[in-house]
């Protein structure tokens, strides 16, 4: 067994800052190997634009952009999965496991900017439960094999679809449900979003051409009267104020004042963030919950029910793993199970999910499942005690 940057160093060099004497208890493209994943290389410099199009401002803000000759906007690679899905589409190959290992960039609140990083990307498996349920019980396996005991980590899952669905069956009006969506993953977050909803939204001041229509609901008329302001001001289509773009924004702001605070609600969504239980406890919770609220995500909760049974079946124990309702991940792409393990200490060494829709933006033909993780090995180091 080698130190880690010299098993990493087959491929590619380690950051100067990071853990020198963490001893690997195995070689990580063994641990890759040995979970059915085909080691991949993505290049350090990156597009910038799939990351701060798709990523999600809690990654946006954190990523080192710069600019190449010809004024295309480049980044250092602030993380795998979007990387490693266009190398899977680049190769126009069916589905396939993807691990990777290597060195990631971007700002964190605490610790150095570059950082390794291992994991795997599981692209194409048609049985989306049984994948699901993998990606968890690999993170968990390549967090023991490089020495965390099983019982310094806990392991705290969330779902978008099963909150996504909350926000449906109460009958939020869209833009709430998208500003709540985009909250979603920071409890900071949600509960100053609640709170702001909880409140009359203004109406927004616009001209008369303008507030006819979006008062109206109409779309296309509202899209041409600004086009038609924005020509009268000789004002370009540029930089995210296209007529369509404001459009959206203005229908929301709209669709926000004209509906009035539902304090029930509003309260029935907050107890529903309130819920945290053991995985196995989680469906009757959610039963209970829909059953009080008077609406119906039964079909949510049959998903989660069988999620639970799929990582039951590969050797995950449901009642070891916490359920929380608000629990999500900072990037926008995740579309389904979220997931993180942490030691006992409160670092996250290993976070991941599904991200069904990524693979269609990033320009595939067909719809493409994807679920993955990653594990940070500085905080592995640390949590095994390899830390000199």
């Amino acid at each position: 067994m080698g130190d880690i940057h010299t098993i990493v160093g087959k491929r590619e060099m380690a950051p100067m800052n990071a853990h020198r004497s963490f001893a690997a208890r195995a070689d990580i493209e063994t641990i890759l190997a040995g979970l059915g994943a085909a080691r991949i290389d993505v290049p350090v410099l990156q597009p910038a634009d799939p990351f701060l199009d798709m990523a999600g401002e809690e990654l946006r803000r954190r990523i080192f952009v710069t600019q190449s000759e010809t004024g295309e906007a480049l980044c250092l690679r602030p993380e795998f999965t979007i990387p490693v899905c266009m190398a899977h589409l680049a190769a126009q190959s069916g589905p396939a496991r993807h691990g990777y290992v290597g060195t990631v960039f971007r700002q964190r609140r605490a610790g150095g900017s570059e950082f390794l990083q291992a994991g795997i990307e599981d692209i194409g498996a048609a049985d989306t439960l049984d994948a699901d349920a993998r990606s968890v019980a690999d993170a968990a396996t390549m967090i023991g094999r490089l020495g965390v005991p099983e019982g310094a980590v806990e392991t705290v899952l969330g779902d978008q679809t099963v909150f996504d669905a909350v926000l449906a069956a109460l009958g939020l009006p869209a833009g709430w449900r998208l500003a709540l969506a985009h909250a979603f993953g920071s409890d900071a977050a949600l509960a100053a979003t609640l709170d702001r909803l909880s409140r009359p939204a203004p109406m927004p001041e616009m001209p008369a051409a303008i507030a006819d229509p979006a008062r109206a609901g109409d779309r296309a008329a509202l899209e041409a009267a600004i086009a038609g302001e924005m020509r009268a001001a000789s004002l370009p289509e540029a930089g995210g104020r296209a007529a369509t773009d404001i459009a959206g924004r203005l229908l929301a702001k709209v669709e926000a004042a004209q509906h009035l605070p539902d304090p029930a609600r509003l309260d029935a969504l907050r107890a529903f963030l309130a819920i945290s239980a053991p995985l196995a406890a989680a469906p009757d919770a959610l039963a209970q919950w829909q059953s009080d609220a008077g609406v119906d995500i039964s079909d949510a909760v049959a998903a989660l029910a069988a999620r639970t049974d799929a990582l039951a079946a590969r050797g995950r124990d449901p009642q070891a793993t916490t359920y929380r309702a608000s629990f999500g991940r900072r990037l926008d792409y995740y579309t389904g199970l979220v997931f993180e393990m942490r030691s006992t200490g409160g670092d996250v060494l290993a976070g991941g999910g599904r991200y069904d829709r990524l693979l269609p933006l990033l320009g595939a033909e067909a719809p493409t499942p994807g679920v993955g993780f990653s594990v940070w090995l500085d905080r592995v180091a640390r949590a095994a005690g390899g830390v000199s």
